[in-house]
């Protein structure tokens, strides 16, 4: 605490992070998510929800990819990407358990890998493939469930690590709670099942997977505001400072994003057949914002 009574956090040089950052939050959340919520449709789902886990297979391939050419560009010198991997004097592997950022960049490339198995498999599986034996690697096969075990806890994994990242950059609201890293996952599982659920009605097929996904929002959307409350809670005096500047915003998104969202759900609301994509589109603008608001609050609260 420094002499005039603010955290030593409001005295740190900020990361200059900005929109790229903020979509790589994103969509990292939305890759980790639907690879998720895919591999649970898979195994616990009944074979209508194959396409539905296809789908989320191919949404956590194509957004693990968007993520890392991201994180690549913010570099600022891009083609130094694998000095993140890679030692640059030997051109050994460079691990630093310690390193938040090291470990997210082997576990994103991990992840990748991981997803562009399951991406191959769902595709072989669907006969879009000439090579029909890459679906053994999807589940109920064993190998399909060992690869959807590995490639879950990965997903997870990277859903979650941004914000736990966040929380050791020593900058304003980031390092004042413990409760980013929770903040993240459950707003990536919320983001990541209103997607599945909006393509699956913008398709026009639905299933007993995508119905359980919209129940599943609903409490996801209700799990993530207690989170966020209890968030606001653990800044202690710093969340006086964070709602004074930044409290309309929080507001505007937990409108947008949390409380339209569910009257929607509840039927408090109704709007027709289009209820459900209305809903699952504000989920995704609400999730958006909520990644906007904690980026941006804590770059301009310093005082350096």
């Amino acid at each position: 605490m420094s002499a005039i009574g603010l955290p030593d956090t409001f005295f740190t040089a900020p990361p200059h992070w900005r929109w790229l950052i903020i979509l790589y939050f994103f969509v990292g959340g939305l890759a980790g998510g639907c690879y998720m919520l895919a591999v649970l449709a898979d195994v616990f789902g009944d074979p209508g929800d194959r396409r539905l886990a296809r789908t989320g297979y191919s949404i956590a391939f194509g957004a693990i990819v968007l993520s890392g050419l991201l994180l690549t560009i913010d570099l600022g010198q891009p083609q130094r990407f694998w000095h993140m991997l890679v030692q640059s004097h030997t051109g050994r592997p460079m691990f630093k358990a310690w390193s938040p950022m090291s470990v997210g960049s082997w576990a994103l490339l991990l992840f990748g890998a991981v997803s562009s198995l399951s991406f191959l498999a769902a595709l072989a599986d669907a006969g879009r493939l000439p090579w029909r034996g890459l679906s053994r690697l999807r589940p109920p096969s064993a190998a399909g469930y060992v690869v959807g075990v590995i490639g879950g806890l990965l997903g997870f994994f990277v859903a979650g690590y941004t914000g736990v990242l966040l929380s050791v950059t020593n900058r304003p609201i980031w390092a004042d709670t413990w409760l980013l890293g929770l903040t993240f996952i459950v707003s990536a599982a919320s983001i990541s099942a209103a997607l599945l659920v909006l393509v699956s009605y913008v398709d026009g097929w639905l299933s007993t997977g995508v119905y359980a996904l919209r129940r599943f929002d609903a409490w996801a959307l209700v799990l993530e505001l207690l989170v966020l409350v209890a968030l606001v809670a653990s800044l202690g005096a710093v969340a006086r400072i964070w709602l004074s500047a930044w409290g309309a915003f929080l507001l505007a998104m937990v409108i947008i994003g949390i409380v339209a969202p569910l009257a929607l759900h509840w039927r408090l609301v109704a709007v027709g057949r289009l209820t459900t994509p209305i809903a699952a589109a504000l989920v995704l603008v609400g999730g958006f914002l909520l990644r906007v608001v904690i980026v941006l609050s804590s770059e301009g609260l310093g005082l350096v």
